[in-house]
């Protein structure tokens, strides 16, 4: 990542309705297993699943608990890694990268927003931001890194709370810190994993709604949930069960 774009911060059944048209493919698997243990002890992540996902769709996984969906949703961030299948990751197959290299490309490439928020309790807002800048390698120097946090944080609407600790913000706040944090290097790919599971309604929407405008930007938004209303509003929705898709609907309009 170079340092001009983070100063620019601001299975067969699935059923497949009214495809929107969307950009160059970000996502790419092809019989993609993640399987723990061996023999009759083997347990069974995923099995089997194709998926393409495009620059700038918002798609929506859901399912019920053990269906598969966090474990597609951390394989295609690059914080696990497959059992068996191809997986291209930003025209990268990850599927192949050694533990050290794939940490490494997530840094430039991924965004990855959590349900438990991840702030480091002892840094400002800001500076919990700065640490992505830190951490993904950028050679960025400090007044960069605190300009590109700042306009990260004032697009998800946290300009006046820049220096403010974790402790001082309420949840919904804490989450859009989050959420800073994974697009300020400006990753083609965010993946959020219960965004607001911890949240109330009104968090959860508005959070969500950072999300939406991201993937207006062109942004390719993946985020896992349990809540169906969100889900609903997503451009596509991918149901988990038993570690396959089951549907793969898409509901936005060309």
């Amino acid at each position: 990542m170079n340092t001009t774009s983070i100063v620019d911060t601001q299975p067969d059944s699935a059923s497949v309705v009214a495809p929107r048209p969307v950009g160059h493919p970000v996502v790419h698997a092809r019989d993609l297993t993640r399987v723990w243990g061996k023999g009759s002890a083997a347990q069974i992540g995923i099995a089997n699943v194709d998926l393409e996902i495009r620059r700038g769709e918002l798609v929506a996984i859901v399912g019920p608990s053990g269906s598969g969906k966090s474990t597609l949703g951390a394989l295609i961030a690059g914080i696990d890694q497959p059992s068996s299948g191809s997986l291209i990751v930003n025209d990268t197959r990850i599927d192949r990268l050694k533990v050290d290299r794939l940490a490494a490309w997530r840094g430039g490439n991924v965004g990855i927003v959590f349900q438990d928020f991840h702030l480091l309790p002892t840094l400002t807002a800001q500076e919990n931001v700065e640490l992505a800048i830190e951490l993904g390698s950028s050679g960025a120097g400090r007044r960069l890194r605190k300009r590109a946090a700042v306009a990260a944080l004032e697009r998800v609407g946290l300009a006046g709370h820049t220096r403010k600790f974790p402790a001082q913000l309420s949840g919904g706040e804490q989450q859009r810190v989050g959420i800073a944090r994974a697009m300020v290097t400006q990753p083609p790919l965010i993946v959020a994993d219960e965004p607001t599971g911890a949240l109330d309604q009104a968090n959860g929407h508005a959070v969500f709604d950072v999300l939406t405008k991201l993937a207006g930007d062109g942004t390719t938004v993946v985020f896992i949930t349990h809540d169906l209303s969100l889900a609903a509003a997503a451009d596509r929705v991918v149901a988990m069960v038993d570690g396959r898709i089951a549907s793969d609907t898409y509901r936005g309009v060309a």
